[in-house]
């Protein structure tokens, strides 16, 4: 079956993404979990230079840059895309206030915090790809870059206090902030602030 035959119908599949990791597993799993939703991958790079280059060559609408390769790294990538109509979103294993800012100035429309699953990255993708259309998830505004980022730092540290707490490894304590977040019917953030504030009992 040609799911990328001409017709009416296409929607996501007009979305071309660019992926860089250094990592193969990693590209080869937001690969997987893109097409199965109907992107189109247009390149893979596992170096920061030659992610440029494909991105330059194939202008997608979406960049996955992993914050750290060699060549360039994610936010020197950005850097170098500002101005473009790629947008671009980090992937990283963790938080850092230092790279938090970096990425404010490189212009990063938002990150991803390893491991991620399917679950949580196509509704944000689809959200910052088309605000106007994503689910009612966010009735208000929509939030700016920073917020997005700051967002991700607050549930980082609630993940490092379960880990603390409980002693979860780190992929246990995103899932119960995932999984409490789903069963709320609330943001994540919102969860994460919970445990940060100690009022959490899920």
């Amino acid at each position: 079956m040609n799911y990328y035959a001409r017709g009416p119908r296409r929607t996501k599949m007009d979305k071309r993404v660019v992926i860089a990791d250094d990592e193969s597993i990693i590209r080869l799993d937001l690969k997987e979990i893109l097409e199965g939703d109907g992107y189109l991958v247009v390149g893979e790079a596992a170096r920061g230079d030659d992610a440029l280059a494909m991105i330059k060559e194939h202008q997608p609408d979406l960049a996955l840059l992993d914050i750290k390769m060699p060549g360039l790294d994610g936010i020197e990538v950005a850097s170098a895309l500002k101005g473009s109509n790629t947008i671009v979103v980090l992937l990283t294993a963790f938080s850092q206030r230092t790279l938090i800012e970096s990425a404010r100035e490189a212009g990063v429309a938002a990150y991803l915090v390893k491991p991620f699953r399917s679950s949580e990255i196509l509704p944000k993708l689809a959200a910052i790809l088309n605000p106007a259309a994503s689910e009612p998830l966010v009735t208000h505004d929509a939030p700016s870059a920073d917020d997005k980022i700051e967002t991700r730092e607050i549930v980082q540290r609630a993940k490092e206090q379960l880990m603390a707490e409980r002693g979860l490894d780190e992929p246990a304590a995103f899932e119960v902030i995932q999984q409490s977040a789903m069963r709320a019917r609330t943001r994540m953030r919102d969860v994460a602030q919970q445990i940060l504030k100690g009022e959490f009992v899920g």
